[in-house]
């Protein structure tokens, strides 16, 4: 329960708290796209089981990779790719806590 607070606490809030703080004139905006930084989930399809309690996404989905998470860091250099960039690194932080929590 606790673990699952934490990962979408941060997942929802933490976009949310970019926003307001460095988006305020389209706050609403920015904190749709980096809300988009969930869809990277989409890679879990691939896997065997889809969902594993047990089991840290990061470097295990190919989305989830060491190499994506540089693209993922690349794209904050690159204005337009910014908040999607920022939603991305947002979710794999998510995830990266139900790693360390478990």
């Amino acid at each position: 329960m606790f673990q699952s607070i934490i990962h979408y606490g941060i997942h929802f809030g933490l976009p949310l708290i970019i926003a307001l703080f460095f988006f305020k004139s389209r706050w609403k905006y920015a904190y749709f796209i980096m809300i988009l930084g969930l869809l990277i989930d989409v890679d879990h399809v691939l896997a065997n089981p889809i969902f594993d309690p047990n089991r840290c996404s990061i470097n295990f989905h190919p989305l989830h990779s060491y190499y994506a998470i540089a693209g993922y860091i690349l794209m904050l250099s690159i204005k337009k790719l910014r908040l999607l960039g920022i939603g991305l690194l947002v979710h794999i932080i998510a995830d990266l806590s139900d790693c360390w929590l478990m």
